[in-house]
């Protein structure tokens, strides 16, 4: 004790420092320390969290864009596929289209030659009609002459054929 007197120091202060500095240790490690590592571990905690959701987000973004150039694709082709069949689709209803016009045309056709047929026909009985009355009127007309004149056989051959050139 004498070493603490010599240095001047007193131990009933030396013991109410220590007994100070213990409750004040206290009183900042409950207060101020421990509050302080919880916060601490808190904020860790929640970065790692947010570390570990940031790299679930990002793998879901990639999940997420290949299913999209996978939805992107099938929509290709199923388009490619429906445009196909539309033009299949197109192009059998342009040949019915066509053949059934073809067939319509060949009906039209046909109308009209049968009715030009009737109409030639009508032409052809009446030219044919014209011609027996003019030949009826030659034929009159030739044996008229014959009768005035009262030729002879050679005669009338010679008679005929002059008559028929006229």
């Amino acid at each position: 004790m004498e070493l603490i007197n010599v240095l001047g120091l007193d131990i009933k202060i030396l013991i109410a420092q220590f007994v100070n500095f213990a409750i004040f240790f206290f009183v900042l490690y409950k207060f101020a320390y421990k509050p302080i590592l919880k916060f601490l571990d808190d904020r860790k905690d929640k970065i790692e969290n947010g570390i570990i959701n940031a790299e679930k987000a990002e793998q879901k973004l990639l999940e997420i864009e290949d299913n999209e150039k996978k939805i992107i694709e099938n929509a290709k082709i199923e388009a490619k596929n429906i445009s196909k069949d539309i033009i299949d689709k197109a192009t059998i209803f342009a040949e019915d289209k066509k053949v059934k016009m073809i067939e319509k045309a060949k009906q039209e056709i046909k109308t009209l030659i049968d009715q030009e047929k009737g109409s030639i026909e009508i032409q052809k009985a009446q030219t044919i009609k014209e011609i027996k009355r003019e030949i009826a009127d030659i034929v009159i007309a030739s044996l008229e002459k014959i009768i005035d004149k009262k030729l002879n056989k050679e005669e009338l051959t010679k008679t005929i054929k002059e008559i028929s050139k006229e």
